[in-house]
């Protein structure tokens, strides 16, 4: 047997297709009732669906007013709001192509970005960096926009551009990926091969509106569905969760691996009869971790795979039975395989993850990088560049990337990003970055560099924290008398790991 698993296709995306107009469908069955819950310790903002529809088609309108038209790039640079979603939905729904952005990049990363993808507007929240832009919209504007007639969706190809967002790339500069309208449509392969999603849900996401596993998993599959999405109000701390779930009679709730990691801190526990289970992506969650929210809460994680290029497509879910150390396996519809240099690899050999070209979740491409695009190809196949092994049923046993790319709390980065900043700082003679363990489940990004004495952390930490993204930053600088090398002169991280973890 050879390691493919193909056991069906999704059925095909309708056309015309609209990615805003699909999501919000369901709602307008039940218009009144609850579509987004902000809630904290001490409030609750309520949208209805009815309402929800309306801010995103007046947001819609406004956008329009500018002079903007279907296919302009719209960059997003807003906060940890609601306008989040409301602008990306509203971009979506009139053909605008919004180009969801972490609110945790700097003014040279934007700068870097508007250069790469050239907009017609940037979307601001103030309390955002952002670089200047002819065409800028502030907040108070933007929330005008909401109380406007509504506009009619555009329908179109399915294939059209609809967004893109960015991910960093082994080459150190962030890779544009652009999506087609269709990549919505792939996703109802999670709601029963990872979800177990339900109209009458309420599904709380403890991520922020800005990040995209909030945007997917958090807000635009539960309304798919027509279920409630819950979203913790900004400032919330991790141990005020637990609360939150009972109070709003949760039913499952999502969440990054370092946030279970937090969450489980809380010192009080309350009884929590509606949670069925919990959800996790953006980092390997350990059989440790799960066991703690095992006890905590009698109910189980299932944990995805996936990548920006395709979103989740390998995960755990109810009633699926997930051998001890596998991922889970490719959600019903999908085809999947391992690869290696001669094709499919046999059942239990290592190979590359693939997902084939026809999946309605692929990413159109690297927005202007037709050879990049092309490379990560093998015949019919996207090669992700992680690998793993497969069973005779189709699970997963994940074994690495290809590469050196780090995790911080859920989002890959680049070390080569990162080490480009660093070798630019005064004193510094050479330098090399990666993510070493400190403990179980707990990686951080550590910078190894070599000058004539070792330099004040202090100021290193400021040079950085001007020119990166927080969660791009070290956390820890190791003054070393040399980097190693490889016979190619190449730097050797995992060689740098594996002294590092050595010396705890």
């Amino acid at each position: 047997m050879i390691s493919v698993f193909d056991e069906g296709a999704p059925p095909p995306c309708p056309t015309p297709f609209n990615l805003a107009d699909y999501v919000l469908a369901a709602g307008r069955r039940r218009p009144e009732r609850d579509a987004l819950l902000v809630v904290g310790p001490d409030n609750t903002e309520r949208w209805s669906f009815a309402a929800l529809e309306r801010a995103v088609l007046g947001t819609a309108s406004g956008l329009l007013s500018l002079g903007l038209r279907p296919g302009d790039r719209v960059l997003m640079r807003l906060g940890n709001t609601v306008d989040f979603p409301l602008a990306y939905l509203g971009a979506l729904a009139v053909g605008l192509v919004p180009v969801p952005t972490s609110a945790a990049l700097t003014e040279p990363e934007t700068q870097q970005i508007l250069t790469q993808i050239a907009p017609s507007a940037v979307l601001r929240d103030p309390a955002v960096a952002s670089a200047a832009h002819d065409l800028t919209v502030d907040l108070d504007r933007l929330r005008g926009f909401r109380d406007l007639p509504p506009a009619d969706y555009q329908q179109g190809d399915p294939e059209q551009l609809a967004y893109v967002v960015f991910t960093s790339g082994t080459s150190g500069r962030p890779r544009a990926v652009a999506h087609a309208h269709r990549a919505i449509w792939a996703r109802r392969m999670m709601f029963d091969g990872w979800y177990g999603l339900q109209p009458d849900d309420r599904l709380l996401h403890a991520g922020a509106f800005n990040w995209t596993y909030t945007l997917g998993t958090g807000l635009m599959d539960p309304w798919t569905v027509g279920a409630a999405a819950l979203i913790p109000a900004q400032g919330t701390a991790p141990d005020a969760l637990p609360d939150l779930l009972a109070r709003h009679k949760a039913t499952l709730f999502a969440a990054s691996p370092g946030v279970y990691r937090q969450v489980l801190k809380a010192e009080r526990w309350p009884s929590l009869p509606t949670l069925r289970h919990g959800l996790s992506a953006g980092e390997t969650l350990s059989d440790a971790l799960a066991a703690r929210w095992r006890a905590a809460t009698g109910t189980e994680i299932y944990e995805a795979f996936g990548m920006s290029e395709c979103s989740t497509f390998i995960s755990g879910a109810p009633g699926q039975s997930q051998p001890a150390g596998t991922l889970g396996r490719p959600q019903q519809g999908r085809r999947i395989a391992l690869l290696g240099p001669d094709g499919p690899v046999p059942i239990g050999v290592e190979g590359t993850i693939a997902v084939h070209r026809s999946d309605p979740g692929l990413m159109l491409g690297y927005l202007g990088a037709a050879a990049e695009t092309a490379a990560r190809m093998q015949g019919e196949w996207f090669l992700t560049g992680d690998h793993a092994t497969m069973t005779a049923e189709g699970d997963i046993a994940y074994l690495g990337r290809t590469d050196d790319m780090m995790n911080a709390g859920g989002v890959r980065v680049s070390p080569i990003e990162v080490e480009a900043v660093l070798a630019q700082a005064p004193g510094i003679a050479s330098v090399a970055v990666t993510d070493v363990q400190l403990k179980a489940d707990v990686r951080v990004i550590t910078a190894f560099y070599t000058a004539a004495a070792a330099l004040d952390e202090a100021e290193l930490r400021s040079y950085v924290r001007e020119r990166l993204a927080h969660y791009k930053q070290p956390r820890l600088y190791i003054h070393v008398p040399e980097l190693p090398l490889g016979a190619n002169g190449k730097i050797r991280r995992r060689a740098l790991q594996a002294s590092f973890e050595g010396q705890l």
